[in-house]
């Protein structure tokens, strides 16, 4: 693997990691699911789709709230904040780790959301509306407020360092994990929990994205709605979840005795200036980020051993993704996999691009790359879409790609450690 020079600097590793999406309520059973190239998307349940265009998304199943927070905790938590909760605190049991004073003060949380709590901001609404000031929750604007998850998780934890909210559509969960990396990078921070959560399976959300047509309409199919890069692709799939990774320095890991489970190797965030909900045509910007992230990582394009790309099945941003790609790693892109795992998942928005993160690092581990299921008409035969099945495959890195409305692009690139890299 060739290596360019990047300076002196701490490295960034992840000792832990939790998820809760529409496969499972933890790592271990999305990963088994995506896996097994297994759909979580169904009809609604949970919402009255009367009217709506599409019925159907990623709800989370299986997630039992009392497992993580006391019933007052709960009643003051949206969804997207408990679910961030829980997969922080998967994280932190994983990374075996248990803050005193002095630590909780070197360590930061900062947790990405494209829109927060909208539920919440709708049900107190509804209150004020139809039963009047006096019966709206002295808790509404703290359940209200972005900054709502990651102040849960410093007042359970002990976490004494920033704690901040941070909103970029599509792009937040990389973007989280990116600018907390940068903080332990830099020697602001030894540790950090990062990530990112959301729940907008509301029906002023599926109205207005359904308006956009944005949406995909497949409602008498919708564990085939999603379809990355398939010619016949018609829009992306709303879903809810949650990514949460612990960060440290590596020193900080080594003297506790962490196992690293990957390395956050670069980091690279652009903005398209060009439209509200179309990529840049040219996606000029794109291709920064995902090269100035290889530059981070002092790492070539020949160097990446997989793509977990954006794909989010739209017609628009599947094209302008492969483009990007083509024009950063020319020919390598044909000797490499690249796939989407929102075909099962459907698209976590704020969510989407931390639980993304921890697939490329699961890949790492375990030499399997999830597959993109419904991808029956690839958009390019030359690709290797890993199309309806999961492949074997050595994993070093990998580049994970998060792309959001407003024009937003964050580009991870994670590695295997470095014991992982002297075999």
């Amino acid at each position: 693997m060739s290596i360019v020079a990047t300076g002196t600097r701490r490295k960034v590793v992840v000792t832990g990691w939790g998820a809760v999406t529409p496969l499972g309520p933890s790592v271990d059973r999305t990963w088994t699911a995506l896996t097994a190239g297994r759909s979580g998307i169904a009809t609604l349940t949970g919402l009255d789709t009367t009217g709506l265009a599409t019925d159907f998304g990623g709800e989370v199943e299986d997630f039992d709230v009392a497992q993580y927070l006391k019933p007052q905790q709960a009643r003051r938590m949206d969804a997207y904040a408990q679910y961030a909760f829980a997969a922080a605190a998967e994280a932190m049991a994983q990374a075996e780790l248990t803050l005193d004073e002095a630590e909780g003060q070197r360590t930061g949380v900062l947790i990405g959301t494209g829109y927060g709590p909208t539920e919440s901001v709708a049900r107190h609404v509804s209150v004020l509306t139809e039963k009047g000031p006096q019966r709206v929750s002295p808790f509404a604007q703290i359940t209200g407020a972005m900054d709502s998850a990651a102040c849960e998780i410093s007042f359970h934890f002990g976490v004494t360092g920033p704690t901040r909210a941070l909103s970029t559509a599509c792009a937040s969960g990389a973007d989280a994990i990116g600018e907390a990396a940068r903080w332990i990078r830099h020697g602001v921070l030894d540790m950090a929990v990062a990530g990112g959560a959301e729940h907008i399976l509301t029906r002023l959300d599926y109205a207005t994205s359904g308006n956009a047509q944005a949406l995909s309409t497949r409602n008498d199919a919708p564990e085939e709605a999603s379809r990355p890069f398939d010619t016949d692709r018609d829009g992306f799939v709303m879903s809810a979840g949650a990514g949460v990774l612990v960060l440290e320095s590596e020193e900080h890991a080594h003297a506790r005795g962490a196992r690293i489970l990957a390395e956050v190797a670069g980091y690279a965030s652009t903005s398209d200036a060009h439209h509200w909900t179309a990529p840049h045509p040219e996606g000029r910007s794109v291709r920064a980020a995902m090269s100035g992230a290889l530059a981070d990582a002092g790492l070539h394009p020949t160097d990446v051993d997989y793509i977990n790309a954006h794909g989010t099945s739209t017609k628009a941003n599947d094209r302008a993704e492969l483009d990007a790609v083509r024009a950063v790693f020319g020919a390598h892109a044909e000797r490499i996999p690249i796939s989407s795992t929102k075909s099962m998942t459907g698209h976590m928005i704020g969510a989407a691009g931390a639980v993304e993160a921890i697939v490329a690092g699961l890949a790492i581990n375990h030499g399997v790359v999830p597959p993109t299921i419904n991808c029956h008409r690839p958009m390019d035969e030359k690709l290797n879409f890993v199309p309806h099945h999961a492949q074997e495959h050595r994993v070093d890195v990998v580049m994970s790609n998060s792309f959001g409305f407003g024009g937003h692009n964050a580009v991870l690139v994670l590695r295997a450690g470095e014991s992982r890299r002297a075999h």
